[in-house]
């Protein structure tokens, strides 16, 4: 018997998310000269406001250390962020942001907002608004459960 799995929750956010990544690597590739990944990274650190150990930044993006030390190498030597030691313990290095990631954060916004505005143009202002807020609930019920199965 063959099982239809389009229309089960779990099934479309993660087919969603997918596609919609791929279409955001491809198209920040191609006006900022990034992948999703190099952004992904230094929006993370944006959004950490401050300096950050490999290892925090890897719990953050939900990745390994070791993923993230070939990216963080990758994007030291392109000159977007850099490695200094750490002033409270010298044997960690904190990831910085350099000036150019600024730039390119803005750029991957303007293309995030693109992808999203075509991703989304057969909906309503009011139904993209309710799309995000529901997914947004969403999020914060699994943040929940994830919060009751996690031992204190």
């Amino acid at each position: 018997m063959k099982r239809d799995f389009s229309h089960r929750f779990g099934f479309l956010v993660n087919e969603v998310a997918k596609l919609y990544g791929d279409a955001f690597d491809r198209a920040a590739r191609e006006h900022i000269g990034l992948s999703r990944a190099q952004c992904r990274l230094l929006g993370t650190l944006a959004m950490r406001g401050e300096p950050v150990s490999q290892a925090a930044l890897a719990a953050d993006m939900g990745l390994s250390a070791m993923g993230v030390a070939s990216l963080v190498d990758r994007m030291e030597a392109a000159g977007w962020i850099e490695r200094r030691a750490s002033a409270s313990d010298r044997r960690v290095n904190e990831i910085h942001l350099l000036p150019r990631a600024e730039g390119a954060l803005d750029a991957a916004l303007v293309v995030g907002d693109d992808l999203h505005a075509r991703a989304l143009a057969t909906l309503t202002a009011a139904e993209r608004k309710s799309l995000v807020a529901l997914l947004a609930k969403a999020r914060d019920g699994l943040l929940a459960l994830e919060r009751e199965e996690t031992p204190a």
